[in-house]
């Protein structure tokens, strides 16, 4: 996959939609569709930097040109007005999207913007703006989007709209995570061409990256801080009254050095809260994203006593009330997931025992089952006097009594042939046979329990995602500062 998208490509992930059944067809379908700006793999990805997938339009009058960008890990979806493609480009290169979306029938805008290597043409139909409306009104389940101070600005929705549908009826990927539209906030910034950005090495440089300015910054704790400081690098504050505020927090902690130390060391003990909880809600999270969500929000009671004694803070005052106390939830994936969880969820092995009465009883079937193979393996050896005998067991042909070439004759009368093999012959027994009907019958039950299970878990989590969000947004604030 890493190499496809890479080259340029997009993967279609194709899985089994029915339970598997003896001598029918398992159905498959295509389930979703990967490309360069959705891919939510951690190993594919830059931790401390966000992977953008981006939109851009030319209104029908020409003078305006609109934006819009989503991180598909994290959730964060933005849009943005530009008045010249001058402006527009200078913020593109800010974002280095890994995916860039534009209408077939603007190929001259792609031209004037230096044809970026992300671009990618899609139907024209996607960029109407009574189409975008409606899908952006029946996602955010609002009537209008005047709430999100964005009602003016025509072309950015166009591009808002595109994305939106690209994402779910393209790609077939979920949206759920991207809970709220954000108007980018281009007059409060410092606006640095592409080229000053360049020049100024502020996030690249030609020596390598290990030589730009955020390098010589970024000592942050977690990947959330990283990205964070990494956009206010690109976005320098004009506001005087914000960046005051950013300030006196930064001085408070050089004043608190052993409070500065403890923040820090908390901070360490923090995952990457955005994109776990979005791989969770977009149906791909397992049993270690679950634990890793655990862990980083056992710190944030810890974390919000420590900063009590800055609270007279203006900029601390707004971050507190964000920083949502979760320990019950938390505490319950924690009592529930076992220390070392695997990475598939539907092969089992999730839970910890006692968690769970029902799936108790089925493993611990299994496990005497297996049990009772390793003695009818001994009996076998003593009853025929073949000491190479060996119960053996495949997915294709189950449990099964395997005999050499040269012991082949003293196989007993009640041993019916199942298979033969280039080595010797394969048996079962009417006793093997129903035992292996309650073995298998109980492990398959066992995994579909513990499959439901971690379903349930992970929906619960899912009712508290707005809240997992805010506090992965604070967190990301207060590692950069």
């Amino acid at each position: 996959i890493a190499k496809l998208i890479k080259g340029g490509k997009r993967v279609a992930i194709a899985e089994q939609t029915t339970d598997p059944v003896p001598g029918k067809l398992v159905e498959r379908a295509i389930s979703q569709i990967l490309s360069a700006g959705t891919i939510n793999d951690t190993n594919l990805l830059d931790s401390n930097r966000p992977n953008y997938l981006a939109a851009v339009f030319r209104d029908a009058k020409g003078k305006k040109l609109g934006l819009a960008y989503v991180d598909h890990t994290t959730g964060e979806f933005e849009v943005a007005e530009f008045k010249d493609t001058t402006e527009l480009a200078d913020e593109l290169e800010r974002l280095q999207a890994s995916e860039l979306l534009f209408s077939e029938d603007q190929e001259d805008l792609i031209a004037q913007l230096g044809r970026p290597a992300a671009a990618l043409s899609v139907e024209s139909y996607l960029f109407l703006l009574d189409q975008a409306q409606h899908s952006l009104t029946q996602h955010f389940k609002v009537q209008s989007l005047d709430g999100f101070g964005c009602q003016d600005l025509s072309a950015a929705l166009c591009a808002a709209g595109c994305i939106l549908q690209y994402l779910q009826f393209q790609l077939r990927r979920s949206v759920d995570h991207i809970q709220r539209l954000r108007v980018a906030q281009t007059h409060d910034v410092v606006l640095i061409d592409a080229a000053s950005q360049s020049h100024l090495e502020l996030v690249s440089a030609r020596g390598g990256n290990a030589h730009t300015l955020l390098s010589a910054l970024d000592r942050t704790c977690t990947p959330m801080g990283g990205r964070k400081l990494r956009h206010w690098v690109l976005h320098p504050l004009r506001d005087l009254d914000t960046l005051t505020q950013r300030q006196d927090m930064i001085a408070a902690f050089l004043d608190e050095p052993m409070l500065l130390s403890q923040v820090r060391t908390l901070l360490k003990e923090v995952r990457d809260l955005e994109r776990t909880s979005s791989r969770l809600s977009q149906g791909s999270g397992n049993g270690r994203d679950l634990q890793a969500l655990a862990v980083s929000l056992d710190v944030v009671p810890s974390l919000k006593d420590l900063l009590t004694s800055l609270e007279s803070l203006q900029s601390l005052s707004s971050l507190l009330p964000r920083l949502h106390d979760l320990t019950a939830l938390s505490s319950e994936i924690q009592r529930a997931i076992v220390d070392e969880p695997p990475m598939q969820i539907k092969e089992g092995g999730v839970f910890r025992e006692g968690w769970l009465p029902e799936l108790d009883e089925l493993r611990n079937a299994s496990t005497l089952g297996r049990q009772w193979i390793a003695d009818l393996q001994a009996r076998e050896i003593e009853r025929t006097g073949i000491k190479s005998l060996k119960i053996k067991y495949n997915a294709v042909f189950g449990y099964f009594i395997e005999i050499t070439k040269a012991n082949v004759g003293s196989v007993p009368a009640d041993y019916h042939r199942k298979q033969t093999t280039v080595n010797g012959e394969r048996f079962i027994t009417d006793e093997l046979k129903r035992m292996e009907d309650k073995i298998l019958g109980a492990e398959e039950r066992a995994k579909a329990v513990e499959y439901e299970a971690f379903l349930g878990l992970r929906g619960r989590v899912l009712e508290h995602l707005v809240a997992i969000q805010e506090t992965a947004e604070a967190i990301a604030i207060l590692d950069a500062l």
